[in-house]
């Protein structure tokens, strides 16, 4: 077996191995399945920098999900890793199956930079059993310490730390990410101290928010954290975002850049490190601060002043603190996946739903399986005819690779060769036939690049014949060369015939694996019917059982054997077609350049003797 072969034997093992195991399904109780594809790459909305484990935010609709196949509360929800078998924690935010509207947050680890990341979303359970599912509280990972989706008028935290507001304020149904929360101002959010949201002095820190300001005051504070002499301190001037700082050292505040438009959503993230604290506008760095956090133990206030005063006018969407510094690829992934737009849109892309009604495979996949079950029944004679027709498929499917590319080569070089032919034909005898480097590169007006492009052309070979026999009769030293008769003609094309059979001779070699598959495969695969077929009826006869279901499977099993031989001759029948029309084509292009080449040369080399004088007299040194 050449190594042609046994590459593609290998390749049909790989798409074999990957058809079983790439169509996997997590759990047969699920009807359908969709891909969820995170694309930070230049397909999609690329991002440069490592974004790390990160939420991803599914907005799901009528026309990416069915939410008629899904249960009433979505609790059938279940969210796979790209390997079908590592479920992934969600929350869902809200779910509302009258106004087919849907938000699912999604905790997908290790998101990298400028690639993709695939998951599941299995939706679909028939019937009231179903398994229990993570739980929704660990979609946050340990650092993330408050998270406020504003579903209540009073925010309740969505993590497992229960860091809950003692106040509220004025919920908005149609926020940007499900509800929101209404800022008049005066609205002062409580958040009470506790152990999980204690801060120490250079401690890391991240603090999140959509915010949408519809008044630009000259002071709107969004988020005050007062400890006695400390303070941080989140909000616009004039629309002016900034953060403050405060410590025993005095207070520092970040530097003023663009202000934001007026009723526009605004993503803010706060970023501190134990030396500095960054802000970030839209997923970029606007300013920063060369100051740690300092020790803050106290409750904070979200929507105003530590005193319920000058606060935001506008709505707030989405608040979130992480005693972690994330980095600036997860601030930008947080900013452009949960947006909403068209960078949004190209970063979480949903695909097409696989499955339904229940079974939890596709109809593809179904037919396919339908393969396996049949060839459980097959006997031993049967998998020898599939063995057989495997080892001719691969052969005969190998032999036409082979020839394709074969093929190819020798049409580049043909077309190359006729495009320097075309230059140097209308004067053959500017060829030195006594000196091989003119002869190889067409009297000079080849490069060595070209020469060895035209070495894989037949019609090449064929030239090389001509000049040869045309050097034979120059090379005479008893007397001068006087130009070709009409049996040196003669002579010569025959020479140039033979060179043409050995290239059909070559360009055909192999296609007898083809032709065996054609007319071989059928015939094997016809003999394991009847083999099977004859056993089946013979066992039958023994036993006594003449039912359906024990005739069935042996009959099925036994017309499994036709199928192999006939997925052996159908393909090898298109392919043979194929490649002998091409070899038919360079044997035509063989026949007319032997025809131009023998009047190219009886009108450059005529005989003297008959009345002709040859375009060039050549004579040949006695000394040669």
């Amino acid at each position: 077996m050449n190594t042609l072969t046994k590459t593609t034997l290998f390749v049909l093992l790989a798409v074999m191995a990957n058809l079983t195991s790439g169509q996997a399904w997590w759990n047969k109780e699920w009807a359908a399945r969709k891909p969820i594809t995170v694309d930070t790459g230049k397909t999609g909305t690329e991002i440069s920098e490592p974004v790390g484990t990160a939420l991803v935010l599914l907005r799901l609709h009528q026309g990416n999900f069915n939410f008629g196949a899904a249960k009433e509360d979505g609790s059938d929800l279940r969210f796979v890793a790209e390997d079908d078998k590592t479920v992934l924690e969600h929350q869902i935010e809200k779910w509302d199956p009258l106004m087919n509207e849907a938000f699912v947050w999604v905790k997908v680890p290790d998101i990298k930079a400028g690639s993709q990341a695939k998951f599941w979303l299995y939706s679909g359970v028939e019937g009231d059993k179903i398994e229990e599912g993570p739980d929704p509280k660990s979609t946050y990972d340990a650092e993330t310490v408050l998270v406020y989706h504003f579903i209540a008028a009073t925010p309740v935290d969505a993590t497992k730390n229960g860091n809950n507001a003692t106040s509220g304020g004025t919920p908005s149904e149609g926020s940007l990410i499900g509800p929101g929360m209404r800022l008049l101002g005066n609205t002062a959010i409580k958040i009470p101290a506790s152990a999980t949201l204690q801060q120490a002095a250079g401690q890391p820190l991240t603090i999140s928010a959509w915010v949408k300001s519809t008044t630009l005051s000259d002071k709107g504070v969004l988020f005050d954290w007062t400890d006695a002499a400390n303070r941080l301190q989140i909000g616009f001037n004039a629309g002016v975002p900034y953060v403050e700082i405060k410590d025993g050292s005095g207070t520092q505040k970040s530097a003023p850049g663009e202000p934001v438009a007026a009723s526009v959503w605004k993503h803010i993230a706060v970023v501190a490190t134990n030396a500095s604290t960054t802000l970030y506008v839209d997923g970029k760095e606007y300013a920063k601060v060369d100051a740690p956090v300092p020790a803050l133990t106290t409750g904070a206030t979200l929507g105003a002043d530590n005193d319920g005063k000058n606060g935001v006018v506008g709505e707030m969407d989405e608040f979130e603190i992480s005693k972690a510094a994330r980095g600036a690829g997860w601030v930008n992934f947080s900013y452009l996946s949960q947006t909403g737009n068209d960078a949004s849109t190209k970063l979480i892309v949903p695909g097409e739903e696989e499955g339904s009604g229940g079974g939890g495979h596709s109809a593809a996949l179904e037919h396919i399986m339908l393969f396996g079950d049949i060839a459980k029944n097959m006997m031993f004679d049967g998998w020898m005819v599939v063995f057989f027709c495997s080892i001719m498929a691969v052969v005969s499917w190998s032999v036409a690779l082979k020839k394709f590319f074969y093929l190819n080569k020798i049409k580049k070089g043909s077309d190359e060769f006729i495009r320097q032919w075309k230059h140097m034909s209308s004067d053959l005898t500017a060829l030195d036939h006594s000196d091989a480097s003119s002869v190889s590169s067409l009297g000079g007006t080849a490069s060595t690049k070209i020469q060895k492009l035209m070495r894989q052309s037949p019609l090449y070979h064929i030239y090389h014949i001509g000049s040869e026999e045309i050097r034979h009769r120059m090379e005479d030293k008893k007397k001068k060369f006087n130009g070709l008769s009409l049996r040196s003609i003669q002579a010569i094309k025959a020479s140039l015939d033979s060179g043409l059979t050995h290239e059909v001779h070559r360009m055909n070699s192999g296609l007898i694996y083809l032709t065996i598959s054609i007319a071989g495969g059928p015939y094997v695969g016809l003999l394991g019917t009847v083999m099977g077929v004859m056993i089946t009826f013979a066992v039958i006869a023994k036993s006594g059982n003449v039912e359906v279901n024990s005739i069935a499977p042996g009959i099925a099993s036994a017309l499994l054997a036709t199928v192999a031989g006939l997925l052996v001759a159908i393909p090898a029948l298109f392919l043979y077609s194929y490649i002998n029309s091409r070899i038919k084509d360079a044997i035509s292009d063989m026949n007319l350049f032997i025809d131009e080449f023998i009047t190219k040369m009886a009108e450059f080399y005529p005989p003297s003797n008959e009345g002709g004088v040859p375009v060039r007299r050549m004579e040949v040194r006695e000394d040669a």
